[in-house]
């Protein structure tokens, strides 16, 4: 029993981060599977910031990478995000380090050497918050390539989406209708749990369509909405998400790809298909913008530049660029419609304002006759009133 537990506590005083091993070259699939401690392997080149805001959500000890998380054609925010939230980042360990750990063992992580117990599993680049300055500083000098590859597949992608960005031609009939009606597009983007926490008056009073991209469906239900539709990948939903009652609209880069449309049938829930090589994002605000919806707000879509070039994807980024100069018009970001809606008296407000004045005159009329008790309690709901306005104003 001595030898047992001097050996236990030699392993726990080792440096370093220890934790359970979550492998995956598939980092959409990782993200789900991810729990606090664990120590994720991915192998993603040029880690961009959702992934990175994913993985600190999650509470991981550290993370490593096969790829390099900043190859260098591009200032991607993805390593700032981990090293400012104190995970370890250990870069370029090689595509084998996938194969060398197993997925559930206990690792540890530490100067850039990844260990099972004593033994050496994948050596990398331990990233600092000075080594990943640098490289964005080096970064911003790749960007002229990126920018001439991005032309040529923007070129591309007209030419093949045309029909689809200008006349909607492939865009599936659905049964929710969005015709001259607001439509909330909410993806699984930076912040947009707190951005969409920030629309729950505004979604309450005005109840706009709603639109679950991936992920961001489950997002709707945690806040206690049921989204209208959802669009995306049905392996990034839930099971609770899919089978809500909401219409699921799946992409679909050729005919024959039907893996998620049977995963839906399979939950005893409908879906259709979306032929298109556009992103799940770009499909849900072309959707709503041919079906002729007033206004698309959006929580969690790529609105700045830094969170344009941060996708890293030539074709995507495409898809992106064309899909705004064609919704631009309608298109609204959350955070706008938060702030505006902020510094607005809703109408319930007004009306409780004008119940409380009506009430103040029939105080004054009958106040001879009932005495200062009435008047009394007049006074306290007026008082009353005026605080609910004033917390309805903040």
């Amino acid at each position: 029993m001595k030898l047992s537990g001097l050996l236990h506590r030699t392993r726990s005083e080792l440096p370093g981060v220890s934790g359970v091993a979550r492998v995956d070259r598939h980092t959409g699939a990782l993200l789900r599977r991810v729990r606090p401690g664990d120590v994720a392997v991915l192998d993603q080149v040029d880690l961009d910031r959702a992934t990175a805001d994913a993985l600190v959500a999650a509470e991981v000890g550290a993370v490593v990478n096969a790829a390099p998380s900043i190859s260098g054609r591009f200032p991607n925010l993805g390593p700032q995000i981990l090293v400012d939230a104190g995970i370890p980042l250990v870069d370029a360990v090689g595509a084998e380090a996938l194969h060398a750990v197993k997925d559930g063992v206990r690792v540890r992580v530490h100067e850039g050497v990844l260990y099972a117990g004593e033994q050496v599993l994948a050596e990398g680049v331990a990233q600092t918050a000075d080594s990943v300055a640098d490289a964005l500083v080096e970064a911003k000098s790749g960007l002229a390539h990126q920018l001439e590859a991005f032309a040529a597949n923007t070129i591309e992608f007209m030419r093949r989406e045309r029909g689809l960005l200008l006349d909607g031609v492939g865009v599936p009939d659905v049964q929710v209708d969005l015709a001259d009606r607001q439509v909330l597009v909410v993806a699984a983007g930076y912040d947009h749990v707190a951005d969409l926490a920030r629309l729950g008056r505004f979604v309450r009073e005005y109840r706009p369509r709603l639109i679950g991209v991936g992920a961001g469906a489950d997002a709707l239900l945690a806040a206690g909405h049921r989204p209208d539709l959802i669009v995306g990948n049905p392996a990034e939903v839930s099971a609770e998400a899919l089978t809500c009652g909401a219409e699921v609209v799946v992409p679909a880069v050729t005919d024959g790809d039907a893996s998620g449309l049977h995963r839906v049938q399979d939950l005893g829930a409908g879906a259709v298909s979306f032929l298109s090589s556009a992103n799940p994002e770009d499909l849900a605000l072309l959707l709503a913008h041919h079906h002729g919806a007033s206004m698309i707000i959006t929580v969690g879509v790529s609105a700045s530049m830094g969170e344009f070039l941060d996708r890293g994807r030539s074709g995507s980024n495409a898809s992106t660029f064309l899909t705004r100069l064609q919704t631009g018009g309608t298109v609204v970001d959350g955070r706008v419609v938060a702030a505006l809606y902020r510094n607005r008296i809703s109408g319930w407000l007004v009306a409780l304002l004008l119940v409380a004045a009506a009430t103040a005159i029939v105080a004054a009329l009958l106040v001879s006759a009932a005495g200062d008790g009435l008047l009394a309690w007049v006074q306290q709901c007026l008082t009353a009133a005026v605080e609910l306005v004033r917390s309805g104003l903040r």
